[in-house]
């Protein structure tokens, strides 16, 4: 049976509709490469200041331990300082107060000793963190590298299926009728590739609103019809 202007009208708008949504795709997939490409370089760029603080801080608890061990070699110098004075006591009352003063010393050189060992500990697991968060940015930058030859081998494919479906898309608008070319258009440049939608049930594909009966009928008889609700350009499904 040959193809009546309705039935000819209808089926440009659901190629159409193919068309537009096969654009969408190719444009996201497009797009979604140099994301990727910037997400990868992003987190780069993270690993990289990860690493920078992990190294400072390591470097604070390096300089954290030296200031100790000065102060250690202070109080060990202190000590040996009374010690000597000992032999130069004229009583036995300053005897005894040096007594005390190298025992508190030493007490105390002995809780600074403690703090060192633990702060020596710390710094040697603290050498781990750098060490992880270098293997983490090399495997970061590594990723980055694969992103970006994965985007450049296979955007020269996505722009060459982009070429050929723009131009079929030309094609399959120089097939619609004027009446409804115009409203076509104008919802286009409205709505890019969600200009279109079929009316399935009798609701809007695009909203899922219900299309009243009369706009039903219209549609069936090739008049161009937007969605009251959406503005979606509308067409029966085969």
């Amino acid at each position: 049976m040959p193809a009546t202007p309705t039935n000819a009208s209808t089926s440009v708008l659901r190629t159409l509709h193919r068309i537009q949504r096969q654009l969408a795709d190719l444009h996201e997939r497009l797009d979604r490469g140099p994301r990727k490409a910037r997400a990868a370089e992003a987190n780069v760029q993270r690993c990289e200041t990860a690493l920078s603080q992990t190294k400072d801080t390591l470097q604070s608890l390096h300089m954290a331990v030296d200031r100790q061990q000065l102060q250690l070699r202070s109080g060990e110098d202190k000590v040996k300082e009374l010690r000597g004075k000992l032999n130069s006591a004229t009583n036995n009352r300053e005897y005894q107060a040096l007594l005390e003063q190298i025992a508190a010393a030493e007490m105390a050189n002995s809780v600074l000793a403690d703090e060192i060992l633990e702060a020596l500990e710390k710094v040697d697991a603290f050498q781990g963190s750098v060490v992880e968060a270098e293997s983490t940015l090399v495997a970061a930058k590594q990723k980055a590298e694969q992103v970006h030859a994965e985007v450049a081998e296979l955007e020269p494919s996505l722009q060459a299926d982009l070429a050929r479906v723009e131009a079929e898309l030309r094609q399959s608008e120089a097939t619609l009728p004027v009446d409804i070319r115009e409203l076509y258009d104008r919802i286009v440049r409205q709505k890019g590739e969600d200009a279109l939608a079929a009316v399935d049930n009798q609701c809007c594909d695009g909203c899922h609103q219900q299309v009243p009966l009369n706009l039903c009928s219209q549609i069936m008889l090739g008049k161009p019809v937007a969605c009251k609700t959406c503005g979606r350009l509308l067409y029966l499904p085969e």
